[in-house]
């Protein structure tokens, strides 16, 4: 049996883990790590920093190489392919390292519940006949490191607010009917391409760490 804990990590900044995510990390056999390859080496580099930093027994940390997303083909088929070939890889860890079964943690970016696949991942394994138990230690959501950051409420009083992507806004637009929406996974600033009259924006990158950015204004003035 595979115990798994999806650790929520926020945005890096070891201040944003809760105690149940350090105790849960402690009390794994095995941490996996996944490597992205040279381009993203900081996102390694954070993980390992994190672990270095709360880690204080005999948990052991394992690297991966994850597997890259191809990028030719249609987007959701192209996701579709990634994520098989995650659980592959998963699985071929777990064999290598918990052949007898144990406690394993992977630690995710922000919370695993936003914009982040690891449980489907999860999912595919249980599907396949993997005997694994799930367990979710909720983390710090890009969205309230931006919020806090900018001392703003997310919702204006009995109006809702829409969660999106930076490929979906760029596709179609500004949502009828939503008077806030908050773009994620937008390296492209999706937002340039958009009408800017009228619209005030909050901005953020590296939220919650040393480099962290904040712009903040009316989109046609900043």
């Amino acid at each position: 049996m595979i115990d798994l804990h999806l650790i929520g990590i926020g945005t890096g900044n070891p201040n944003h883990l809760t105690r149940a995510a350090i105790a849960a990390m402690n009390a794994a056999d095995l941490i996996l790590l996944p490597r992205k390859g040279d381009a993203k080496s900081d996102l390694i580099d954070l993980r390992r920093f994190i672990c270095a930093d709360v880690l204080t027994g005999a948990t052991r940390v394992v690297e991966f190489d994850l597997p890259a997303r191809d990028t030719t083909a249609p987007y959701l088929t192209a996701v579709k392919q990634w994520h098989d070939a995650i659980a592959v890889a998963w699985r071929d860890e777990i064999a290598r390292h918990l052949p007898n079964g144990g406690g394993l943690a992977l630690l995710v970016w922000g919370d695993p519940s936003l914009y982040d696949s690891t449980l489907r991942i999860a999912d595919r394994l249980r599907a396949d006949g993997l005997a694994m138990t799930v367990t979710v230690e909720p983390g710090i959501t890009s969205l309230q490191a931006l919020t806090a950051a900018h001392a703003l409420p997310l919702n204006t009083v009995g109006a809702p607010v829409l969660i999106t992507t930076g490929r979906r806004l760029r596709a179609g637009g500004w949502p009828a009917g939503v008077d806030t929406i908050a773009v994620m996974l937008d390296g492209d600033c999706a937002f340039q391409t958009l009408d800017s009259r009228g619209i005030e924006i909050w901005w953020g990158a590296y939220l919650g760490m040393a480099q962290q950015m904040l712009i903040t204004g009316c989109l046609d003035e900043v």
